[in-house]
Parts: structure tokens; C-alpha cells; sequence
């Protein structure tokens, strides 16, 4: 269909473009941004008063397809990401059965095309079941259409294993996504701190995210492999990862939404909502994170979307599983941010477009020109939401089989900014809001 969204601010965070502009598709492709675009459009879509924003990458979201469909399924959690403008997503390996097998991940693509509502980058397992021990078959990985190699949330414990992996890696060009925890300080359940005392609840200090990223520092100047640091969550930690890029690295970086927004205090009276991974720290770590994402040392924000079911969440604090639906927030959470740190809008959505883009790099093939950026000739996946919008997070509204959320309004009384309108992903409507 040729769509023609009319007389929208036109926000391209790749260019510094932000301007009033008609921006017309055609075959799935953007084909003209002007002011007077001469375009025969089969639809139209008044953007008056709205932005046009190319659609949101997001690094990080559990599917929990295939094995995990009681808390999620590959339909609902997609149209999650429509809903909140994400055209764009990397999911993570540790599903049941763990993607270390080309047959699953193809498999998984290719249900995400049949649905259309978002384009899929699965990561695949760096260890077979991701136990830490036998590296995967990357090449055929690779093949079957992973962009890079993770653990997840369960640490190489065997520093020998972490080194060969990398060494791999760099051989070929592969990129390894790693969260920094180390095995063993990494076991409570809160940040350690005068908050976890008080409530009785064991604790994760820095320490447990600094040592696993000084091991791995060490590691990358041995191989130079590439390597994504997984939601940072401290200020040691940013600090460490700023010391890494001034050195030259090949390091780079994201951050959650949770840890961007929250502190330990949102515990509360162990509210199993804020049982998240990593767990959340104090207010300094959160200004640090804030800051890093700013200026840019950590390069991304993401959902860290990981779909809880009732069950598992309504336990005590130390006993419920952690995690928290979030791709329905992310760019609302962005702007949160954006309008705190005094940013202009193409710099705060630059980090949840074109910047977590550079980090996929080469992994995406052709898409690598022009996904995360509005160019003419380049795909058509777009964001288009009203910036003067606020909404408030009731669990019954969000589409994703997950309904717990550390923002839900009931809880933190907290209005969010921005709306998505409507989501388009190589040309096709994806989702709009009635």
C-alpha cells in the first residue's frame, strides 16, 4: 500500500533532521520527505501535532517463546512491541529449549514473519544449553540468522571457556552480549545497601558487577573481541565502562529501563514488582546511569522486557521470579529521561533508534543503512506518537502476556509522556491506536 503521513514533525535522530514534513511510502520503503510531497497515496495519515520517528530498536526482550508460553507468546509479545512503537527487536537465547540449535532460531524467525509486526534479531546461546562449559556452532548460528552470542543472566563461571569463546568471536567477527554478575557475589535477591538490611533481604554489592567487568576488560584486550555490556546497573560500573572506551575498546554498552527510573527505595514494602534483574541500586548509581546514558558512554536504552506470569510473581520479594513487561514503555520511559536530562528529542531518541543500530552493526546486513533513521530509499519502520500525551500504566491495557510492571500507576502514581499512534513496519500498519 502507498501510505502518505502528512504534516508530522519529522524527527531523524541519525541526521539531526526535525522538521514539519509529509513522508511518503511506497513498496515498504520510504520514497519522499518534503513539504509538498507529489504522492498518489491509497491511505493518508494526519500527523498533525504529532512526531514521526523511525520505529524503536530495543537490545533486549524475552519472547519466552518457544517452551514459556504461559507467561508469553510470540503473538502477544510482538504486539507488545507494535503497540509501543518497537519495529525493531533483539531477543534473548534463554528460552526452553535454549537457542543453541540453528532449527529453533529459523523456526523463530520465521514465525516472527508470518506476523508482521516486528522485525526479530534473535541472539543465540554462547554455551550450549547455557551451562557455561561447550561453546555453540556460531557459524551456523550466524547462518540461521543470530546477531550475536549471550549468556543471559547465567555467568561463564570457567574464565578459560569465556576466553576461548572470545577468542572465537573476534576471529570471525561475531559480537558477545554478556551482563556482568559475577557467579558468586551475584546470589541475593536486592542491592546491597541500608535498604536490603532493613527489609532482611540478602544483597548484591557493585562488587559482583565491576569484578565480572574487570575479567572481562582483560579478556577484550587480550582478543579484541566485540563485546555488548548488558544492563549496567552501577556507578563503578559506568565509570569502568567509560575508562574502556577512552582506552579503545571494542566495548559497548545499554541500560534498562528499570535502573534508569528506579532505586532500591521502590522496594517498598516488598513489592514483588521491583524484583527485577539486575536489582535495582541507589539514587547515586541511577544519576550515574543517567548521565553515562547522556553523554553517551552507555550507547542504548532498552525494555529489558521479560514477561512474568501471575503465579511466579505473586510470592514473597525473595521467592518471586524477577522481571518486568516493559515494551509498551519504552519510548514513554525515553522521554521521561530525555525531558529530566534537558535533551532535544532527537538526541534522547537516538538512543533507542539509531544508536542501538550501531551496535547491532553488520549483524543486520542491508538494514544497518537505514533501520533506526528515516531516509529516502530506506525501510519504512516508523514510530508515530503524540509527544503531549500522558498516559497512565494499568496492567489491563497493556497487550503483552505479562501484566506486572514496576510503573503500573496504581503503585507509583506516576503519569508517562508520549503516546504511540501508529507503528509501520516495512510499509505495513502494525498497530494503531483506536
Amino acid at each position: 500500500m502507498k501510505i502518505l503521513i502528512r504534516n508530522g514533525r519529522v524527527v531523524d535522530p541519525a541526521s539531526g533532521r526535525d522538521e514539519t514534513a509529509d513522508l511518503a511510502i511506497a513498496s515498504g520503503r520510504i520514497v519522499g520527505i518534503g513539504t509538498t510531497v507529489d504522492f498518489e497515496a491509497e491511505r493518508t495519515i494526519d500527523a498533525t501535532g504529532l512526531v514521526v520517528a523511525p520505529g524503536l530498536v530495543d537490545l533486549a526482550a524475552r519472547l519466552r517463546e518457544p517452551g514459556q508460553e504461559h507467561s508469553g507468546m510470540l503473538e502477544s509479545e510482538l504486539a507488545a512491541a507494535a503497540a509501543g512503537g518497537v519495529t525493531s527487536l533483539v531477543c534473548l537465547p534463554d528460552t526452553d529449549p535454549v537457542l543453541d540449535e540453528p532449527g529453533l532460531v529459523e523456526m523463530l524467525k520465521f514465525r516472527a514473519r508470518k506476523l508482521s509486526r516486528c522485525r526479530l534479531f534473535p541472539l543465540g546461546a554462547l554455551t550450549r544449553r547455557l551451562e557455561g562449559q561447550a561453546l555453540t556452532e556460531m557459524a551456523e548460528l550466524t547462518e540461521a540468522g543470530c546477531v550475536g552470542f549471550s549468556q543471559v543472566d547465567v555467568p561463564v563461571t570457567d574464565t578459560l571457556v569465556l576466553h576461548r569463546a572470545l577468542q572465537y568471536a573476534a576471529t570471525f567477527g561475531y559480537s558477545v552480549w554478556l551482563r556482568p554478575q559475577d557467579a558468586w557475589l551475584g546470589k541475593g535477591v536486592a542491592a546491597s545497601g541500608a535498604v536490603a538490611t532493613r527489609l532482611g533481604l540478602s544483597g548484591v554489592p557493585v562488587a559482583a558487577e565491576t569484578v565480572a567487568m574487570q575479567t572481562l576488560f582483560e579478556l577484550v584486550r587480550a582478543t579484541r573481541a566485540r563485546v555488548h555490556v548488558c544492563r549496567l546497573s552501577s556507578a563503578a560500573g559506568v565509570a569502568l565502562l567509560r575508562a574502556a572506551k577512552a582506552e579503545g575498546l571494542p566495548v559497548t554498552a545499554d541500560v534498562s529501563i528499570n535502573s534508569l527510573h528506579l532505586t532500591d527505595v521502590d522496594i517498598g514494602y516488598f513489592n514483588a514488582d521491583m524484583r527485577l534483574t539486575p536489582p535495582l541500586r541507589q539514587q547515586a548509581d541511577r544519576e550515574a546511569l543517567r548521565a553515562g546514558l547522556a553523554d553517551g558512554t552507555i550507547d542504548a536504552l532498552v525494555s529489558d522486557h521479560n514477561p512474568v506470569d501471575e503465579d511466579m510473581k505473586n510470592l514473597p520479594f525473595g521467592e518471586a521470579e524477577p522481571g518486568a513487561t516493559g515494551l509498551e514503555l519504552l519510548l514513554s520511559l525515553a522521554l521521561r529521561w530525555g525531558a529530566d536530562a534537558g535533551l532535544p528529542l532527537h538526541r534522547t531518541l537516538s538512543r533507542v533508534t539509531a544508536d542501538p543500530v550501531r551496535v547491532l552493526g553488520d549483524a543486520i546486513g542491508s538494514l544497518a543503512s537505514s533501520a533506526g533513521r528515516l531516509v529516502e530509499g530506506g525501510v519504512a519502520d516508523i514510530c508515530v506518537f503524540d509527544p503531549d500525551t500522558t498516559w497512565q500504566v494499568t496492567p489491563g491495557q497493556l497487550a503483552s502476556q505479562g501484566k506486572h510492571t514496576p510503573f503500573a500507576f496504581g503503585s507509583t502514581g506516576m503519569a508517562l509522556p508520549g503516546r504511540v499512534c501508529a507503528t509501520l513496519v516495512a510499509g505495513t500498519v502494525a498497530y494503531e491506536r483506536a
